[in-house]
Formats: C-alpha cells, sequence, structure tokens
C-alpha cells in the first residue's frame, strides 16, 4: 500500500523564515508517524490572481502555467494539505492567497476528506484573522481539519525566536499527529465503507 503523503505550501517570501521553521516542525512530526511530506515554497513566486475566465473549467487546469499547475497534481494525490503564511495586515501573504484562490478553484478533482490544517506566523498578532482566513479554503471543500490545544501560530520576528516558541511548536507537533490519526481513521473507514453519501450540488440565488 502507498504510503499516505501531505504536501506543506511554505507561503512566506522567505523560505527558511519563521513560516519554514513551523512547517518543518510539523513535517517532522508527520514523518514520526508514517506520513511522508514534501515542503513547497510558493512565496517568492510571481503567481497573479484568478481574472475568472472560467477557461479552467473546460481544460482542468488553470489558463496561467505557474506554479498552481505544478502543484495541482501533486494536491491530487496527497491526503492532507497544510498551508502556511505570515501575517501581513492580520491577513495572509497576498502572494499564497492568490496561489490558494487559483488552486482550489481551478483543479477538477475533488478535495473531499483530504485533512486540512493552516499555520500561521506572526511577531506579535494578527494571527488569529490569518488563521480564519486559511481555513476557509478548507471549509468549503468538505476537508476535516486537523486541530490542536490551541490555534496554530508560530510568534517571533526570526526562526531563532519560533525555535523559542515552545508552546507553539508543541501545539504544531500535537496537530500533525491528530492529522495523521485522521489520515489513517479516514482511509481505514473508505476502505471498509466507502465515502458518506454525496449529493447533487443545489444553487440557491437570493437576488431573482
Amino acid at each position: 500500500m502507498k504510503q499516505p503523503n501531505v504536501l506543506l505550501i511554505n507561503g512566506s517570501p522567505n523560505q527558511h523564515g519563521c513560516t519554514y521553521t513551523a512547517l518543518a516542525e510539523m513535517a517532522s512530526a508527520l514523518n514520526a508517524e508514517g506520513i511522508e511530506t514534501e515542503i513547497i515554497h510558493v512565496g517568492n513566486k510571481d503567481i497573479r490572481g484568478c481574472i475568472a475566465c472560467g477557461r479552467c473549467v473546460e481544460t482542468g487546469h488553470c489558463v496561467f502555467n505557474d506554479a498552481v499547475n505544478e502543484v495541482a497534481p501533486k494536491f491530487a494525490e496527497a491526503a492532507g494539505l497544510v498551508v502556511g503564511s505570515p501575517v501581513y495586515y492580520a491577513s495572509a501573504n497576498g502572494t499564497l492567497t492568490n496561489f490558494l484562490d487559483r488552486l482550489f478553484f481551478s483543479t477538477p478533482f475533488s478535495k473531499r476528506l483530504k485533512v486540512g490544517a493552516a499555520v500561521c506566523s506572526a511577531r506579535r498578532a494578527g494571527t488569529t484573522a490569518t488563521f480564519d482566513q486559511l481555513n476557509k479554503y478548507f471549509t468549503i471543500s468538505e476537508m476535516p481539519i486537523a486541530s490542536g490545544r490551541y490555534w496554530n501560530m508560530v510568534h517571533g520576528n526570526s526562526a531563532e525566536d519560533v525555535m523559542q516558541d515552545a508552546e507553539g511548536l508543541q501545539n504544531i507537533r500535537i496537530v500533525a499527529r491528530n492529522m495523521a490519526f485522521l489520515i489513517r481513521a479516514i482511509a481505514a473507514e473508505a476502505a471498509q465503507h466507502g465515502l458518506p453519501q454525496q449529493e447533487e450540488t443545489i444553487y440557491t440565488n437570493f437576488i431573482r
């Protein structure tokens, strides 16, 4: 049987900064649970936002051939997705937001029951708003969210600072272990009983 794997997306422009430090801690904890991981750095890429052209509906991929289309097949095969972002003005990095908007919208495969988790990094504040923002990608896609004892955030102005955030890093490890458990539990249940019943999508427009 193929080992389950999790993609970890580093949305920071700094490849080995605070956000990466938190993601590396999560990857290490997932590896210890037998989950393969890959950290992908997108925060320094030139990734434009969605222009609502609708071509992805016809082609199955985004019209802009950049990191989004490169990561899409890996996301399709992954059992889970972790998204890490620094905090800018109490929100996620704009490059990461562009990436996630297009990754989730342009890909035709189901994200249903892939396990998601968000990790936020800030010097001081704005993490809870960013955490809420990132989790919405999961909750609209039928993706269960792995949780911990606290919101998934680390604090510091450098990677060295983050390494001193013992509580933050502990929670990251707890989330990773819970994520591994959910991935295994979902796979076992799906193998024995299949996935929950799926209904046809109903659209309700209130403006007539």
